[in-house]
């Protein structure tokens, strides 16, 4: 499989795009914001030197009565020098009375400028054009009223242009920083997603290589996952299904292996003794007791195929039971006498026909079918001169029909599995030859659909007790203890 065409690839690669683009956004948010509180700290500071320099102005004009003079001059060369600043003072009218070299002495206050600072008393930002032609500048304009002992107060500009390198300077070397660390972020983020990645690449491949084999049949190769979460649970989950799968494969191999095995040993029979009475091998005298022979192989070949037909109803979910008031008690007796012979061989003692009768609504064919199947594996598996024992109980809404047999029993592993098609016991391998192991599993599936339990009780080496549990009325919804039907 190409990983490139991986579903967690595409992933990485969206993830990826997504980090790059979340950087960029953030980083130009970072450098605008960045960017402004640098400015607005170099303007404040810009304003902070026009209002002491103003400040200094002020005091001298108290002092002699001029704005225009050696003192004010040497002042306005030292706050240029210092800070670096072009510093301009206007008088009344907006002419210049001060000005770096005294090269623009007597120019005109801009008109636009003039009008502003009247108006807000101030200008405090960062311009291109707007007050100079010189280029990108910091500007700081603002009125000030010079007052002198009696005299009215006199209104002068001061106008201050500052170079704004610092601030480009500091947007760029913002702008580089964040780009590094913008860099380095989506390189390790590719690392970290990179290496993670695999891990699900890797997965997926797996995956894929081990379901394409489970789709040919081949279900040798489990899935591992080391990740966390949902993919150990997925792959835990495919592992059960291809078990399961696997599972029914070897079932249907056995079936039809066993099936194939029970068909052709009493055709076989049947086929040869058929034969020997036309040929004439077997005699007239012995032709009626071979024929009783054959009836009874029909008879058995009539029960496997009538089971496996009914099994097949029941997982094609067409098999629809037939209630009716019927007398359960007299429905055992009945079967149970269908083995009258083979409890007189075995010396058998029987307990518990004699209760009294129990009714109950159920399928009078299908629930004998399971009463035979119970008492059958009863009498087979009962010991030489042990007891069958039948108890009639009705208990909680439930009638309960018992079947016991004394005997081996069954071991608690054995327990988990009697109900499984096909299953038989170690120990009844031996005792029932005859048997295809779908008995118990047709009758779980008989009881099931009355709406009740088939359950088995057992201690190795002493008994074994299957009981029959059905509603009084399987057609009647079970109701709650809150009174909703229970579903």
């Amino acid at each position: 499989m190409n990983s490139k065409n991986s579903s967690y690839y595409l992933l990485f690669r969206y993830a990826l795009i997504i980090a790059v683009i979340m950087l960029l956004i953030t980083g130009f948010v970072m450098v605008t914001i960045s960017s402004a509180f640098y400015k607005r700290s170099k303007l404040n500071e810009l304003r902070s030197v026009g209002d002491l320099f103003m400040s200094c102005v002020k005091e001298e004009y108290n002092s002699t009565g001029s704005a225009d003079n050696d003192i004010v001059r040497r002042m306005h060369m030292a706050f240029s020098e210092q800070y670096d600043l072009s510093i301009y003072l206007y008088d009344s009218e907006g002419t210049c009375i001060i000005s770096p070299d005294n090269a623009e002495n007597g120019q005109k206050l801009p008109d636009n400028m003039k009008e502003t600072i009247d108006k807000d008393d101030e200008i405090l930002e960062l311009n291109s054009t707007n007050y100079s032609s010189s280029g990108p500048q910091t500007v700081y304009g603002a009125v000030t009223f010079l007052k002198s002992g009696v005299l009215s107060p006199v209104k002068c500009y001061t106008v201050i242009y500052g170079d704004p390198k610092d601030i480009n300077t500091f947007t760029a070397e913002i702008t580089l920083f964040y780009a590094v660390f913008a860099i380095i972020g989506i390189y390790i983020t590719y690392l970290l997603l990179k290496r993670r990645i695999k891990k699900y690449i890797s997965y997926e491949t797996n995956f894929l290589r081990i379901t394409e084999q489970y789709a040919k049949g081949d279900f040798s190769e489990k899935i591992h996952s080391e990740l966390p979460g949902d993919m150990k649970d997925i792959a835990d989950r495919v592992n059960a299904l291809a078990a399961n799968v696997a599972k029914s494969d070897e079932t249907s191999k056995t079936f039809i292996a066993n099936v194939s095995h029970e068909l052709r040993t009493p055709m076989t029979t049947i086929g040869g003794f058929v034969d020997g009475i036309l040929d004439g091998t077997i005699k007239k005298t012995k032709q009626n007791e071979y024929l009783i022979l054959v009836s009874k192989e029909i008879k058995r070949l009539r029960i496997l195929i009538s089971s496996m037909l009914n099994m097949t109803r029941f997982e094609s979910g067409t098999m629809s039971p037939n209630f009716v008031n019927t007398n359960i008690t007299d429905l055992v007796i009945q079967t149970v006498f269908m083995f009258e012979k083979k409890i007189d061989d075995k010396h058998l003692e029987v307990e518990g026909l004699g209760s009294g009768r129990m009714n109950a609504v159920v399928d009078p064919d299908l629930m004998q079918q399971v009463i035979y199947n119970l008492v059958e594996n009863a009498v087979k598996f009962v010991n030489e001169g042990g007891t069958l024992s039948f108890r009639f109980e009705q208990n909680d809404g439930l009638n309960i029909i018992g079947i016991k047999n004394t005997g081996e029993g069954l071991q608690n592993s054995e327990i988990q599995q009697v109900f499984d098609r096909f299953y038989k016991t170690d120990s009844s391998r031996g005792k029932d030859t005859t048997g295809l192991g779908l008995g118990l599993s047709i009758s779980r599936k008989i009881v099931h659909l009355h709406n009740g339990h088939i359950v088995v009780k057992s201690v190795y080496g002493e008994y074994t007790e299957f009981q029959i549990q059905i509603p009084y009325d399987p057609r009647v919804p079970e109701k709650t203890k809150n009174g909703k039907t229970a579903k």
